[in-house]
């Protein structure tokens, strides 16, 4: 692979434009290049007419060719760079100047070269400055906390007298020596040149030690009565201010939400348990994310670095010269040069991490800190693909026995068109959403986007595509299995009944796959299963639980299977009162489930509602009412629209057309403008938006307008096409049903495209945790030492 392509899959996607642009002075080398072969050309044009008249002087010895050619090579070999760094806004400037010999000059193209390497080269330190700049106050602010933390242990495992008897007991994350209690403390952001990774541990172990024996000291003169505790006693500073902190864990549970609804979620530590435990969880994966960032910035300083150097050697290649010495000299002087902070924080992270979350463990603990990077394996590749022309091929045998057997004729089809293709459409709707996800993975990876960090998938159990293809695969197949052993249309004769267990495979297959998404043991894919589970509930638990992405994103999947939920309420009322055995119903008898069926269409657009109130309350961002209202909306329309379904009246055919037609257009705008990002008439693209993932703007606009067509799909019930001559009624909502979830993948790609984009212009590139305690200033201040 080349380095330009290695260079790229290297990249933090968000923090893409903050890399050297590579490829750009690739370009510009390029036309050096091109620049010199023309000199060259035409040097040797005039040399050729010149040597016709000194040909016999030539071979007399009298003329210096040969020594005057290696006298030029050396002059170009000993062009020279001299390097500065200024002073520019109280920034280090980095400056180069190309110097040649006499005998020739550096072209516009050097020059151009040369100022958009520095260019890039300032950018790149700035970035670095910037980035380790706020890791130095994050270090702070977790050097504090992890104080705090240290104190609350101690507090809730053990009584006060006993509180200074073990070494493991008060650690903090510090190392100068300075404090006015005497108690040595380390801290992140105080780094020592020059010291290993050794040296880091042992200067933690003796920090601790001489705390140890400090704080003992203290424990046997207060036991004593002979010293009080004022602030110049040596109790640990975290101790004594340790009543005046707050818990910041945020509710996890409706309850807990509940309780902050009443109570200030700011109350003073109870030193019990569960605060403790709750405290550790949070201050566990602060430490895991700072240890990312850490470790993705000294890769993004090698990365670079090593950029120079590789479009260094290109130049020096090109034009003969030995440039790169010098300029790969100031780039050593620069910070990306020396990451030694980057470095010493590291390795501190690490110490500390092992010390209190890992038992002492450097294995465990460094399996729980490192990346960890899902690596697919190519055997899902045939075993998809095996699984798909299995599908294939069943829906081939599926079409033969319908012509071999004339089953368009038989007088049962109606009832299985009533009653069993409802069943099977319930999985039909299933295999193509997750077909349809797979594709957006794959799309997804292809351009970049940084789907994982953005859903929230735990490092390393992202399903890859052709994972989730492989188990759509799987669920065709099995469904298609069934479907093909349940398409017998005549009853018996004598008792007009069907076989039970034939009858019962749908209901059969849907426990199994039930069973299959809350099965507590570690197959399937446990881990992703959980992960959709857990984010299913907080969408029932809806406004009580934070709104995250992967909660709206699985909200917005589920409106788009309105009639899956239908499908399972349909379940419920055909296999509950019976009706299986004679493959017949009497649902829309009933008016309870009239009511559900009112009901269970609206279901998804009021979480979504929900959750907009949610996010209003919390962001206090008037977009959210609007969207919100979008979602009320379409809950007016589907309201309507069941009531036309049930034949209420024309005065609800009428009201089923106003209000989807409202909802069509603002979901329409809203699928195109605000979540897509597109439309932006003043954009570097017309009418789309300035940055594109897809070089082909055309792919936008024919997304554009297969969104218009199919949201306009929806509207068939209302404009009068539930019934057809050449297709049954169940069939035409299937096919309704399955546009809109291919509607769905589509809007699936271009929203997560300009989420990305959103993060990648903030260079967002870690998720924010919250910190589990909150000080006043006063805090802060005695802390200080």
């Amino acid at each position: 692979m080349k380095f330009g392509k290695d260079f790229l899959s290297q990249m933090v996607p968000e923090w893409q434009e903050a890399y050297l642009n590579y490829n750009q002075l690739k370009s510009l080398l390029k036309e050096v290049s091109q620049a010199r072969e023309v000199e060259t050309t035409s040097e040797n044009q005039r040399s050729r007419f010149k040597r016709r008249g000194s040909l016999y002087r030539a071979f007399s010895g009298l003329t210096g060719g040969r020594i005057g050619s290696q006298k030029l090579q050396e002059d170009h070999a000993t062009a020279t760079i001299h390097t500065n760094i200024t002073q520019k806004d109280r920034e280090e400037c980095y400056q180069s100047m190309l110097f040649v010999s006499s005998l020739e000059k550096a072209g516009e193209n050097e020059v151009d070269f040369f100022k958009k390497l520095d260019d890039e080269l300032n950018k790149v330190v700035g970035f670095y400055k910037r980035e380790v700049g706020m890791l130095m106050e994050e270090a702070e602010e977790l050097s504090k906390q992890m104080d705090i933390l240290i104190a609350l242990r101690i507090k809730v495992e053990k009584p006060p007298e006993f509180c200074f008897q073990d070494s493991n007991d008060h650690v903090s994350l510090t190392s100068n020596s300075t404090s006015k209690s005497t108690i040595p403390r380390t801290s992140l952001e105080s780094i020592f040149e020059g010291q290993s990774r050794l040296g880091v541990t042992q200067e933690v172990e003796m920090a601790e030690e001489s705390s140890l024996k400090d704080a003992k000291s203290y424990g046997r003169k207060a036991g004593k009565g002979i010293v009080q505790p004022t602030t110049q006693n040596l109790k640990p500073v975290s101790l004594e201010l340790l009543p005046h902190v707050r818990i910041n864990v945020q509710p996890e549970t409706p309850i807990s939400t509940l309780k902050c609804m009443v109570m200030s979620s700011n109350s003073q530590l109870s030193y019990n348990k569960t605060e403790l435990r709750k405290a550790e969880e949070l201050m566990m994966r602060a430490l895991i994310e700072f240890y990312q960032k850490l470790r993705l910035l000294k890769d993004y300083s090698f990365l670079n670095k090593l950029a120079v150097l590789k479009i260094m050697k290109k130049y020096d290649k090109i034009t003969s010269r030995k440039a790169s010495k010098a300029y790969l000299e100031m780039v050593e002087k620069s910070p990306i040069g020396t990451t030694l902070e980057v470095t010493r924080l590291i390795e501190r992270v690490e110490t500390v991490f092992i010390k209190h979350f890992a038992d002492g463990n450097r294995r465990r603990g460094n399996d729980i800190l490192k990346r960890k990077i899902r690596s697919e394996r190519q055997g899902f590749t045939f075993l998809s693909g095996f699984l798909f022309g299995c599908s294939i091929a069943l829906v081939v045998a599926i079409i033969l026995v319908i012509h071999l057997r004339n089953i368009f004729q038989s007088p049962g089809r109606f009832q299985y068109m009533d009653n069993i293709f409802p069943l099977y459409s319930l999985f039909g709707f299933i295999v193509l959403h997750m077909l349809m996800y797979s594709s957006n993975i794959y799309f997804w990876r292809r351009y970049r986007v940084n789907y994982a960090f953005m859903f929230g998938f735990k490092q390393g159990t992202e399903l890859g595509c052709w994972e989730v293809f492989f188990l759509s695969s799987v669920l065709a197949v099995i469904t298609l299995v069934c479907v093909l052993s349940n398409l017998d249309m005549e009853a018996d004769p004598r008792t007009r009944t069907f076989a039970a267990i034939t009858e019962s495979i749908p209901l059969a297959l849907l426990i199994a796959l039930l069973c299959i998404i809350f099965c507590p043991f570690n197959i399937v894919y446990r881990s992703s299963r959980f992960f959709l589970v857990r984010s299913a509930f907080h969408l029932v638990c809806a406004p009580f639980y934070k709104v995250s992405l992967q909660d709206f994103f699985l909200a917005d999947q589920l409106t788009s299977q309105v009639q899956a939920f239908r499908s399972l309420q349909f379940y419920i009322c055909y296999y509950v009162w019976g009706d299986f055995i004679r493959r017949s119903n009497r649902c829309f008898q009933s008016k309870i489930f009239e009511a559900f069926f009112f009901v269970v269409a609206i279901i998804p657009y009021w979480i979504r509602t929900l959750q907009c109130v949610r996010r209003l309350v919390e962001e206090k961002d008037v977009e959210h009412v609007f969207n919100g209202l979008k979602y009320f909306s379409t809950i007016v329309a589907i309201a309507m629209r069941t009531g036309d379904d049930l034949n209420m009246g024309i005065v609800w055919k009428i009201m089923a057309a106003i209000s989807s037609a409202v909802a069509t257009i603002l979901g329409t705008y809203w699928d195109i403008v605000q979540d897509w990002g597109l439309l932006q008439r003043n954009s570097k693209n017309p009418w789309l938006r300035d940055k594109l993932l897809i070089s082909n703007k055309g792919v936008y606009f024919v997304a554009i307008a297969l969104n218009i067509l199919l949201r306009l799909a929806w509207m068939q019930s209302v404009l009068g096409f539930r019934e057809a001559p050449f297709i049954h009624r169940q069939a035409l909502i299937a096919i309704v049903a399955v546009l809109e979830i291919i509607r769905r993948g589509i809007w699936n790609f271009f929203r997560m495209e300009n989420e990305h984009l959103n993060n990648v212009g903030k260079f967002r590139a870690f998720n924010s945790v919250p910190l589990p305690f909150e000080y006043n200033n006063k805090l802060e201040m005695k802390s200080q030492f």
